[in-house]
């Protein structure tokens, strides 16, 4: 009996190590690159993991004779039977590339099913400029009214942000809006981007994510570039308007085990539809290097340098042009324009601590010159010399940023969470605007100055895991100082305020079914003011608070057709913020605004795929009569979608269309902001390692306004000033062709 009782505990606890025993693997390309994200499932015990960024996993409760899959959209699904040798060592599993397939999407196997579809929309309709990089991201809208060198004004969640008010945006870890900026607060130029190095777009909307600080109230935008060439490729664009891009993009560690550099460089140039020309340039230099340790650790080392110069037309009054004293593409002033540079230095190091634990830092350094030059109001200020301004900047941004990933479990409760722990200086000397004359004469000085501001945080995302249920609760606490040291003073003095915030959040996700996931995510954000304004009102309104609710869902009803739905609701304390072109401050008192976003994707065979985005967003003042609260320029309804066709027979390419409805540009409704429809193509042919290409923008060659403001405005012979829609107009039928080599 007392061996039958031994042989009983024994049998016991030998079934109990075999069921707590954990398979370690790393999960690789067929060029030996890791593959992030892929979703390895236990179907025996139904236990899961997903893979990191250096391809890493660990699958717990896993015993020999079970059975796995290993899946990630955009690869061929793998499924293994596992023996003994499986756990003798790190497990290297091996998936092939395929075709994106949307059947393959199991929204529940997904760390974020709308990041995926994001990359599913990069790999079916490729981008090839930089003013197309942030039209990725459904519902925003984006417009460019100075020349092509100017960052793009841009539009979501019905807000009209600017340059990048209330949107978060950063590469690579990098911080791309600029505080205190000479133009303006939170101005993003992602202009040193170049968009064919892109891997991944992870973005969200709403205040809702431990992680993002500053400037995260409407959203946030993080791309991330490749860490390896799977070719090398040189590229030629010419098309109308004098328009020229050349890319060249070199792999320079081919066949180098665990290590991967290369170089990409980009230059281009064009006069624009403008009967003044353009004389726009660009060029783009970036350069990475990958190195993975025998442990798994990475460590990236990149660095980029953007140089851009450009003339511009302005923002001509509609007067003018139904008078018929200009075209549409003519100007009042055309010595407008500037000059911007940015050198980027990032290093980014993952070290892989244990099988649940993860620690991710990069610290980075940008120097940022900036001079703009523009003319809005033209007379109405200065009669004799006209109202020409110049905004200029240089830059210093130091930071570093550091992040501990851990998962365990409580009971029969997976925990995970990210603690992280940032910090970013900004040295920005020199801050000036200037009344000036036809970009050569300085004729007051408005403001000129130099700008320290620190920002300092701490945030934690936690997330709990029932099951089906899942709960995350965030909490970000972030620390401000502001210094600024007036030059236009004749006594030396630095004023200086600091402010504290503490910004929770929650989400909420509970998996239906494997094909039906829904969500409530709520938040706390804010986004900071210009120091100049800080400490100009003593401390008043520096971090106005925005709270948000986001419910939806995201549905895949059959296994090519999925629909992504959200209600949502942000209110703001104060949008008060720094109009860098008059030098002054517009405080517009507590706003609301609530809408519906709604996404669908299609793929209607292996090689066509239809996506749509609609937003409709009512946004309004609370401070201000009915009939008199309206916000600027706010847009309460966008459409964006089209139909792309890859690889049939070499073929690839699509159409493309854009529409956002009219809007008020003032207060009160009363003058308009247009609205349009516009429709891109393009088609391209692959043979060998050459690729053809031809793109069309605006293929209907409509007339359309790409961005309008309600400005008052007196010209040279006018003796009062008139208020209407000052406007850029869109670009009309745009032709180019593209030839490239891969080798």
């Amino acid at each position: 009996m007392r061996q039958q009782l031994i042989i009983c505990i024994l049998f016991v606890l030998s079934t109990g190590f075999l069921f707590s025993q954990e398979l370690k693997g790393k999960v690789i390309d067929a060029s030996n690159q890791p593959i992030e994200a892929a979703y390895i499932y236990n179907i025996n015990s139904e236990s899961h993991a997903h893979s990191s960024d250096n391809g890493v996993f660990a699958l717990k409760e896993t015993k020999v004779g079970d059975s796995i899959r290993v899946r990630l959209l955009g690869y061929k699904t793998k499924a293994l039977v596992l023996n003994d040798s499986y756990f003798d060592a790190l497990f290297v599993i091996v998936l092939e590339e395929q075709a994106y397939q949307l059947e393959e999407l199991v929204i529940t196997e997904e760390l974020n099913a709308l990041h995926t579809i994001s990359k599913l929309d990069l790999s079916t309709t490729p981008v090839n400029s930089s003013q197309e990089i942030l039209r990725k991201v459904p519902g925003l809208i984006i417009g460019q009214h100075a020349g092509g060198g100017k960052a793009e004004q841009l539009f979501l969640r019905g807000f009209d942000v600017d340059h990048g008010t209330d949107v978060s945006i950063s590469v690579d870890g990098m911080p791309v809006n600029m505080v205190s900026h000479a133009h303006g607060q939170g101005y993003s130029d992602l202009h040193f981007l170049i968009p064919e190095t892109i891997n991944k777009i992870d973005f969200g909307k709403g205040p809702y994510y431990g992680q993002q600080g500053d400037f995260n109230t409407a959203g946030y935008v993080d791309f991330s570039t490749k860490d390896y060439l799977k070719d090398s490729q040189i590229s030629l664009s010419v098309g109308d308007f004098n328009s020229l891009r050349t890319l060249g993009m070199f792999n320079l560690l081919e066949n180098t085990k665990r290590q991967n550099a290369y170089l990409a460089m980009e230059y281009i140039a064009t006069d624009g539809p403008f009967e003044s020309p353009q004389n726009f340039n660009r060029l783009n230099l970036f350069g990475k290097y990958v190195m993975f340790s025998p442990d798994n650790d990475k460590l990236t080392l990149s660095a980029s340098h953007f140089t851009s110069r450009w003339d511009a037309s302005g923002q001509i009054p509609q007067r003018e042009v139904d008078n018929g004293n200009i075209t549409r593409f003519g100007a009042i002033d055309d010595t407008e324009g500037g000059e911007t540079s940015r050198t980027n230095f990032n290093v980014e190091f993952s070290k892989y601590m244990s099988d649940d634990t993860q620690l991710k830092t990069n610290a980075f350094y940008s120097n940022y010159n900036f001079k703009l030059f523009s003319n809005f109001t033209f007379f109405l200020e200065d009669p004799i010399n006209g109202d020409q301004i110049k905004q200029e900047e240089e830059r210093h941004i130091f930071g570093v940023n550091t992040m501990l990933s851990k998962s365990m479990y409580l009971g029969n409760t997976n925990v995970s969470f990210d603690a992280g722990l940032e910090f970013r200086h900004d040295i920005i000397n020199d801050v000036e605007l200037s009344r000036t004359l036809n970009r050569q004469t300085t004729l007051e000085n408005v403001q000129l100055g130099d700008i320290n501001q620190t920002n300092i945080d701490a945030f934690i995302n936690t997330t709990f895991d029932f099951g089906k249920l899942r709960i995350a609760p965030a909490l970000r606490l972030d620390y401000f100082k502001f210094l600024y040291n007036d030059k236009l003073q004749t006594a030396y003095s630095v004023q200086s305020e600091t402010k504290t915030i503490v910004s929770p959040k929650l989400n909420v996700f509970y998996d239906v079914q494997n094909n039906l996931q829904l969500y409530m995510k709520s938040g706390i954000g804010f986004h900071s003011n210009d120091t100049r304004v800080v400490v100009n009102n003593s401390g008043r309104d520096i971090l106005p608070r925005a709270y948000g609710l986001d419910v939806g869902s995201i549905w895949k009803p059959n296994k090519k057709f999925i629909i992504n739905t959200a209600l949502w609701y942000l209110f703001l304390e104060q949008e008060f913020v720094y109009v860098g072109d008059a030098g002054i401050v517009e405080p517009s008192g507590e706003t609301e605004r609530y809408g519906i976003d709604l996404g669908l994707r299609y793929q209607l065979n292996d090689w066509l795929y239809l996506d749509t985005d609609a937003t409709y967003t009512r946004a309004r003042s609370l401070e201000a009569a009915e009939g008199e609260n309206y916000i600027p320029l706010a847009p309460d309804f966008t459409l964006a979608g089209g139909l792309s066709v890859s690889d049939l027979d070499g073929f690839s390419g699509g159409i493309r269309y854009r529409y956002i409805d009219d809007r008020p540009a003032n207060e009160t409704n009363s003058i308009i902001a247009e609205g349009y429809f516009v429709t891109d193509f393009n088609i391209n042919y692959s043979f060998d390692n050459i690729t053809l290409g031809l793109q069309i923008e605006n293929l209907f060659d409509v007339e359309w306004n790409e961005t309008q403001f309600a400005t008052e405005s007196r010209l040279q012979n006018e003796p009062q000033s008139v208020e209407e829609i000052h406007f850029t107009p869109g670009t009309p039928f745009f032709i180019k062709g593209r030839i490239s080599y891969n080798f």
